[in-house]
């Protein structure tokens, strides 16, 4: 079985500051991988563990930097949160990572609790997103459940059509639309037709978001 334990990717290419900062984590109970290169990391994270998880990393790294790793990993849509860690920061370069998504920049030397307490900041969000996409994924196997009629008569229930108008569209009776949705909202689960409404338009949202 997995280690279900957080996960926290380090990459810095001082493998005195990988010692340390690997003691630190590990300290907090949480697993710990080293990295001396954006590349490596890269490589690695194709097989990323299904694990609430962030990434503590030096701003200056042999080939590729620090912000240019942010900034593919937002190109490439990876979402990990990210804490910078550098002796050769400054305020532009702060204020760049920040807006980017970053959940902290910290100054070598910083203290270790303020890189703890950044560490559990960035875990929790990563959790809330695992939690997320864990529900969406739910409910578009729920949506993908339904038969092709179930889905089509569903879509015009919540664009506001009364069942009667949606049997003259389709050419069924009114008594099978009501039977079709009757069931595609047992099989979504819904309670109600609000329930509904916000289901499929989250489900919009997401796919929206994935095209």
């Amino acid at each position: 079985m997995a280690d279900p334990r957080p996960m926290v990717f380090v990459i810095d290419d001082d493998a005195s500051v990988r010692d340390a900062l690997k003691r630190l984590i590990r300290s907090m109970g949480l697993q710990v991988e080293l990295f001396a290169s954006a590349q490596d990391f890269m490589q690695r994270q194709r097989q990323r563990p299904e694990v609430p998880s962030c990434l503590v990393l030096d701003v200056r790294l042999p080939g590729t930097s620090g912000i240019e790793l942010q900034r593919q990993l937002n190109r490439a849509n990876i979402r990990i949160p990210l804490i910078f860690i550098t002796a050769h920061g400054d305020i532009r370069m702060s204020v760049l990572a920040m807006r980017a998504g970053a959940v902290e920049f910290l100054t070598k030397p910083f203290r270790d609790q303020d890189l703890l307490d950044s560490i559990d900041i960035a875990l929790e969000r990563d959790r809330v997103r695992l939690d997320l996409e864990a529900q969406d994924a739910a409910l578009r196997e729920r949506f993908d459940s339904l038969t092709p009629r179930e889905q089509e008569v569903l879509m015009m229930v919540v664009s506001g059509l009364l069942n009667k108008e949606i049997g003259y569209k389709i050419g069924i009776a009114e008594n099978t639309v009501k039977v079709h949705r009757s069931r595609a909202m047992d099989k979504m689960q819904a309670r109600s037709l609000a329930d509904l409404v916000r289901m499929v338009e989250k489900l919009k949202v997401r796919d929206e978001k994935a095209s």
